[in-house]
C-alpha cells in the first residue's frame, strides 16, 4: 500500500516483521534432396558468408531453425521458423525431392513446420547475401522467402507490406511469440501495440503513424534508412534515418522483447567509417522514446508487468517495489508478487497494526485506482488506505486521495 504526498511522495504499505566447431556449405544453390540435422555443427552460408541458415541450440538439447549474422561472434538471429516449438537434437530440415521444405522433430517423429507457398515447381533453395532465404523455381523466381515471413527483425532491402507484422520474442533468450507487435495495418496505419497475451489479439496501441488511408509499405533501404511510404513512393514517416553505411556496418531493426523497436548497427572488420566503433550492436534510434510513459493500459501488465515499476534509462529497466519480488527473475515482464500475506478483510480481526507505510518518492501506478476522495487531509488518506483491506497504494495530492488495489498497473516514476 503506497501513499503519495503533494510533492510527489508515496508510501508503500507492507506487513511488519516479514520473514522474508562448425562446417559450412557455401554453395549458392541448395539442390533438392538436401538437408540439415540439428546438432549445431552445420549450416548453409550465403556466398559472402555474412549470413547463415541452420540450427542454433537454445538451452539444453533444444534447437531453433534460424537465420543469423554469421561473421560476428554473437551469431545474432534475424529470423526463425519454430520459436514456439523448439526441436530436439537430431531433428532435420529437408528440401525434399518434390520441392517441399519442412522441419521434422526427432523427439516426436512429426512435422512441426513447413514453408507454406502456393503451387509447386521448387528447383532449389538459396541463402542470399541480403539475409533472405529463398525457395526458387528453374527461372530463379522466388516462390517462398523468409523476407515475406518476418519474425522480430527486418534487414536492409527488406520491406513490410500491409498486413505484415513483427512480433517481439518472449524474453531475450526465448524465441516464442511475446507481448508486443509492430504491424502495418490493412488500412495503412503503422502501429506498435500490446497483445492480450498469450493470445495474439491486439490490446493497447502505444505508438502510431496515424497514416490510415495512405500508408502502403515500410522500406529499409540500402542506405540504412527506415521509413513508411505511400503508394506513390513518397515518404510519409521517417522511422530511422541512418547516419552510417551498410557497406561498413551490419544493420537490423528489431522489435525487442521489451516492446521497443530499435535500429542497431555493428561495425564490419573493414571500412574507414567503422574505425573506432565498439565491436558490438549499438542502437542508433528507437521507438517509442520512453515506453514506460507510453504504455498506460487499463487492462494488461503494461511495459513491465503487474505490481512493477518501469524506468527508462538507456533501455527499459523493470524493478519491483519494496516488499515485492519478481515472479520469475528470468521473465521480468511477468511482473512482481508480494512477499507478505495480504491484509484480511475479516472485520472481526482487524490487522492494521501489522502493516506499515513504506515511503517512495516520485512513483505512481496510473489507472489502478478504485476509489477517489476529495477535500481530505494527508493523514485521513493514509488512515483510509490502512483501514481498507483492498488498498495496496494510496496517492494524495492537493487535497485529493486515490486508493489503488492489486494488481497495480503501469508503475512509473513521476515526472517532477
Amino acid at each position: 500500500m503506497a501513499f503519495e504526498l503533494a510533492y510527489a511522495f508515496c508510501f508503500l504499505l507492507l506487513l511488519l516483521h516479514l520473514p522474508f566447431p562448425t562446417t559450412a556449405q557455401t554453395n549458392k544453390n541448395i539442390p533438392l534432396g538436401s538437408s540439415l540435422t540439428a546438432d549445431n555443427s552445420s549450416f548453409w552460408a550465403s556466398p559472402s558468408g555474412e549470413f547463415a541458415f541452420g540450427f542454433q541450440e537454445i538451452g539444453r538439447n533444444s534447437f531453433l531453425l534460424a537465420i543469423w549474422f554469421n561473421k560476428i561472434p554473437e551469431r545474432t538471429i534475424v529470423w526463425s521458423a519454430n520459436g514456439n516449438n523448439l526441436v530436439a537434437k537430431g531433428s532435420k530440415v529437408e528440401l525434399t525431392a518434390d520441392g517441399q521444405f519442412r522441419l521434422n522433430d526427432a523427439a516426436i517423429g512429426k512435422q512441426i513446420w513447413v514453408a507454406d507457398f502456393a503451387g509447386t515447381g521448387v528447383s532449389y533453395a538459396a541463402m542470399l547475401d541480403t539475409g533472405n532465404f529463398v525457395l526458387a523455381n528453374r527461372s530463379s523466381i522466388n516462390l517462398w522467402e523468409s523476407f515475406d515471413q518476418p519474425t522480430d527483425t527486418i534487414l536492409p532491402l527488406q520491406t513490410l507490406n500491409q498486413t505484415s507484422t513483427l512480433f517481439a520474442r518472449y524474453t531475450a533468450t526465448n524465441y516464442s511469440k511475446g507481448r508486443f507487435r509492430f504491424a502495418l495495418q490493412p488500412d495503412g496505419d503503422l502501429l506498435l501495440y500490446t497483445t492480450h497475451f498469450p493470445l495474439d489479439s491486439a490490446n493497447t496501441i502505444y505508438w502510431s503513424t496515424d497514416t490510415a488511408g495512405s500508408g502502403y509499405q515500410v522500406i529499409f533501404n540500402l542506405s540504412g534508412s527506415i521509413y513508411l511510404t505511400a503508394r506513390n513512393r513518397s515518404i510519409l514517416h521517417m522511422i530511422s534515418n541512418s547516419t552510417v553505411s551498410t557497406q561498413d556496418f551490419y544493420q537490423r531493426a528489431t522489435l525487442d522483447y521489451d516492446g521497443v523497436l530499435r535500429h542497431y548497427v555493428y561495425p564490419k572488420s573493414t571500412g574507414s567509417s567503422a574505425a573506432g566503433w565498439l565491436k558490438a550492436w549499438t542502437s542508433l534510434s528507437f521507438i517509442p522514446p520512453n515506453i514506460c510513459m507510453t504504455i498506460l493500459q487499463e487492462k494488461g501488465g503494461g511495459a513491465c508487468g503487474y505490481n512493477s515499476i518501469c524506468r527508462h534509462d538507456q533501455g527499459t529497466i523493470c524493478r519491483c517495489p519494496p516488499g515485492y519480488s519478481f515472479i520469475n527473475p528470468d521473465d521480468v515482464l511477468k511482473g512482481c508478487k508480494k512477499n507478505f500475506i495480504s491484509q484480511s478483510c475479516d472485520a472481526a480481526s482487524p490487522e492494521t497494526d501489522h502493516f506499515y507505510f513504506q515511503e517512495m518518492q516520485n512513483t505512481d501506478w496510473p489507472k489502478s485506482e478504485y476509489e477517489k476522495f476529495e477535500v481530505v487531509t494527508e493523514d485521513w488518506c493514509r488512515q483510509a488506505c490502512l483501514a481498507d483491506c483492498f488498498c495496496a497504494v494510496a496517492n494524495f495530492r492537493n487535497g485529493q486521495c486515490w486508493l489503488k488495489g492489486s494488481p497495480l498497473l503501469n508503475g512509473t516514476p513521476l515526472m517532477v
